[in-house]
């Protein structure tokens, strides 16, 4: 009966890696952190990622500070805990998302982090709020609401940013770049 030794192996070794392969050949998956911050040299991203973030800006600062007629952050978590029913976890995370998201999508800091807070909010505010009132916004003043365009429009932006990164010019690529 014949033994066969494996050899041990202190890193995780790809599939599609040589297993006797020297060490500098070996491909070794980026961290977490890498993935998160890697972008590229690229001035759509950039755009994308500046266009939400000046876009969302307005509507976080409403529910944040009260700026641009808003009811500032207690009268916005007020209408989201009695009125909406959101318990008070996620809609300080919301408020949270919808403030500091365009932020870091103004700076490109922690951007896919960033665009995804957003891409959440505008998903819940679809379903949940705007909906019932239909696709279209109110243009004429004679729907109940306003419709889930807009939002769709946002979501679709901020999958875009998730999937570039912040592109040229961002915080993400100068810390990407040191690591």
């Amino acid at each position: 009966m014949s033994t066969t030794q494996i050899p041990e192996r202190s890193a995780v070794i790809p599939r599609n890696a040589e297993p006797n392969a020297p060490a500098a050949r070996r491909h070794t998956s980026p961290s977490l952190w890498t993935r998160l911050l890697h972008t590229r040299d690229d001035a759509v991203a950039t755009l994308l990622r500046l266009v939400l973030g000046v876009v969302m800006f307005p509507h976080g600062a409403q529910k944040a500070l009260g700026l641009f007629g808003g009811y500032g952050f207690s009268g916005t978590m007020g209408f989201f805990t009695q009125q909406l029913h959101i318990p008070a976890v996620f809609a300080f995370l919301a408020i949270a998302a919808e403030f500091a998201g365009p932020l870091g999508l103004i700076t490109g800091t922690l951007t896919r982090v960033a665009a995804f807070g957003i891409f959440c909010n505008m998903l819940v505010a679809a379903v949940l709020v705007h909906a019932p009132a239909g696709f279209f916004m109110n243009w004429t003043g004679k729907q109940l609401g306003e419709g889930y365009e807009y939002h769709l429009l946002a979501m679709g932006l901020a999958i875009a940013v998730m999937v570039r990164g912040g592109g040229r010019l961002s915080v993400d690529r100068v810390i990407g770049k040191v690591e």
